[in-house]
């Protein structure tokens, strides 16, 4: 077994890596599975969205944790993508309960934040830490290497450096925390430069057409939120690439000159360069390996990327490739859960590993995951606002509904529906109550309908 060593003398982590550690690993996650699968008790709870909203904050916010996890199956495994696509809103104060659900709040992440700092400095950037003992963990990389785990890292030291700047930040434990966030900054800044450094430099070239550009997964796969997928070339991917980028210099971990520097190209250029290439069919691919397809099958509801992420939105002709694509998942029946506005992955099943035909079928595909249903309302706003109409509005406050139904009908957020809308059951996937994204569709709700669809003042 590869051991990292410990960071410093007094450090509190140890990190594992290689053949033996992920064996280890891997026999961990069968045992959490089958626990789930054998012992998991059915919790018959409230219909009512408060209560739902209450049980699910004191679940996912535990003083008793050591890291912020789903709520699913596999929560005893942290992955460090889901602060930039599920946690964005963990300390968004309309979706705080109360000062004790605050401070247990900002502890949670500070912890995460921490851990997962210390994973970067160790070298283990890997899309799944797996706790293997006190203090030990096992660094796996399922599939392919990541490409959002660094977006995710710094996604979650950015909410916590921002807790109180935002609006009613009311909370003494915000403050705490953005105070204990800058510190971290500090602190870890070098090494999370160096994991950028390391990133940038593992672009690769890729010719289309005789024009060049910079790929992550130009010649194997790179893993993002939509998983084990295993394919090349993917939108979403190389998305996360550039939103890391970006959020790497708002932060200061590295100055844009250097980056560009790194990637040979100004950092907008890249970025028109990747929209240029798989919006090449007028709406935006999700793989360049399906050019061949009928445009429906070419396209997946993650082309919504993370909040703050790759759209912006500002750009008439970015605008216009965005609205292309949701004009052809929103039209296309394949996409929908019958007779709701509850979107699917894809209206395909994409490649599969033989553990997913086995043990989760249709978990990246024919099945709704509601928190991309959620940022895809997120980004229908968006462009309503940055375009000045009311194109995308109704649509998805449709969208933010359907999703609140089916929790109140579920007891629970789920973290996916199948293609019925009904709950996600498989042999060794006995339940998904995403507890800990939760907040997240609040502070859309928010957005969409302009008051708060709870409120504890």
């Amino acid at each position: 077994m590869d051991m990292k060593s410990p960071v410093s003398r007094d450090s509190e982590y140890r990190f594992y890596r290689g053949p033996v550690a992920t064996c280890v690993a891997n026999g961990i996650q069968a045992a959490n599975f089958l626990g789930d699968r054998f012992l998991r008790k059915t919790r018959h709870s409230s219909s009512a969205i408060d209560r739902l909203y209450a049980d699910s904050m004191n679940s996912a916010f535990s003083a008793t944790e050591s890291f912020l996890v789903t709520g699913a199956p596999h929560a005893s495994a942290y992955y460090p993508r889901d602060f930039a696509w599920f946690y964005p809103d963990v300390l968004d104060p309309d979706t705080i309960m109360d000062s004790e659900d605050a401070i247990r709040r900002v502890r949670l992440l500070e912890r995460s934040v921490r851990l997962m700092l210390e994973a970067v400095r160790a070298g283990v950037v890997t899309t799944t830490i797996i706790p293997a003992g006190r203090n030990r963990y096992i660094g796996v990389n399922y599939f392919a290497r990541p490409s959002d785990t660094l977006l995710g890292i710094l996604a979650g030291l950015e909410q916590i450096i921002g807790a109180d700047q935002r609006a009613s930040a009311s909370y003494l434990g915000l403050s705490q925390g953005a105070h204990a966030g800058r510190l971290l900054l500090v602190e870890y800044r070098e090494d999370l430069k160096k994991a950028i450094v390391e990133l940038a430099r593992s672009l690769e070239p890729f010719e289309d057409d005789g024009a060049g550009y910079l790929l992550c997964d130009a010649a194997a796969p790179r893993s993002a939120a939509t998983d084990t997928r295993a394919e090349r070339r993917r939108f979403v991917t190389n998305a996360c690439i550039y939103a890391t980028f970006l959020r790497a210099i708002e932060l200061e971990v590295i100055g844009i000159d250097e980056l560009e520097q790194l990637l040979g190209r100004e950092l907008s250029r890249y970025k028109a360069e990747l929209l240029s290439l798989f919006g090449k069919r007028g709406h935006i691919s999700h793989s360049l390996d399906c050019d061949n397809e009928a445009p429906s099958s070419c396209v997946a509801l993650d082309f919504v990327n993370v909040p703050r992420g790759f759209w912006d939105l500002k750009r008439r002709s970015e605008r216009a490739l965005f609205a292309a694509t949701t004009d052809l998942i929103i039209a296309e029946p394949r996409f929908r859960v019958p007779n709701t506005f509850h979107f699917l992955v894809s209206v395909d099943n994409p490649r599969r590993k033989m553990i997913h035909k086995i043990a989760s079928p249709s978990y990246q595909g024919r099945s709704s995951w509601p928190t991309f249903n959620v940022e895809f309302a997120d980004r229908m706003l968006d462009f309503d606002e940055f375009s000045a109409t009311d194109t995308y509005g109704s649509c998805a406050r449709e969208i933010l509904s359907a999703i609140r139904a089916a929790t109140e009908l579920h007891g629970g957020y789920q973290e996916l529906l199948t293609e019925q809308g009904l709950k996600y059951c498989t042999w060794a996937y006995q339940g998904a109550v995403a507890h800990s994204w939760f907040p997240r569709f609040l502070t859309v709700w928010k957005r969409a309908f302009g008051t708060p669809l709870l409120d504890w003042k």
